[in-house]
């Protein structure tokens, strides 16, 4: 029986492989998997790429180097407690500076210029210029004490070698306003723009022995 005409125009339009080759490609069609995309990957443009990125994170970390990076040795091995001792060093170290003890009670007044190594140079009282009991403590005695200090760190000439002076009171007698207007006067004029500190050294009580009654008068 010939074959139908549908058939005859249909035969030419089939492949050429057999039917067990095709079901074998199309399973393998099936279990290929397709790639997201195929088209290929490339850098954005205006300078956006991970190096400019990178460039830009690592100038934002830059930071200035201070006084301390000096101390960093450029090669050898750094030992941790001297390179901790010399940042302590060049953080608290101060230029040396001479002290000027201003020890001012209700009885007396005691006025010691000592060296930065805290030896003296200079320690008078009231009683050492010619005062007495009671007259010891006034206000016109303290004030000739500082008056008489100031002279004497100039005829000892000390006044090249005082670059930095700290005044350090101790006490709240009559001395302590006294010495002050001595050194804000004619007389404290020479030593006056050396001094670069002022601090109280006064003791405060906290505990300890009961204190004493306030005297009553009258």
């Amino acid at each position: 029986m010939p074959p139908s005409t549908s058939l005859q125009l249909f035969r030419p339009l089939q492949p050429s492989i057999c039917a067990s080759c095709r079901s074998k490609a199309r399973i393998q069609s099936l279990v290929r998997l397709r790639p997201f995309g195929s088209t290929p990957r490339t850098a954005a443009s205006g300078g956006d790429g991970i190096d400019s990125i990178l460039t830009n994170v690592s100038k934002n970390f830059q930071r200035a180097p201070n006084k301390f990076e000096s101390l960093i040795p450029e090669a050898g091995v750094i030992d941790p407690m001297a390179y901790q001792n010399r940042l302590a060093q060049a953080e608290w170290e101060e230029p040396p500076r001479h002290h000027l003890h201003i020890y001012a009670t209700k009885h007396n007044t005691h006025i010691t210029l000592t060296k930065p190594d805290r030896n003296a140079l200079i320690s008078v009282s009231c009683g050492n210029i010619g005062f007495r009991k009671a007259g010891r403590g006034t206000y016109d005695a303290a004030y000739q004490l500082a008056a008489f200090v100031m002279s004497r760190i100039q005829d000892k000439g000390l006044l090249v070698e005082l670059e930095r002076i700290e005044v350090i009171y101790r006490g709240f007698g009559p001395g302590r306003e006294a010495v002050t207007k001595a050194i804000l006067g004619s007389e404290g004029r020479k030593i006056r723009d050396k001094i670069v500190r002022l601090s109280d050294a006064t003791r405060l009580k906290f505990g300890g022995t009961r204190s004493p009654a306030p005297r009553r008068l009258g």
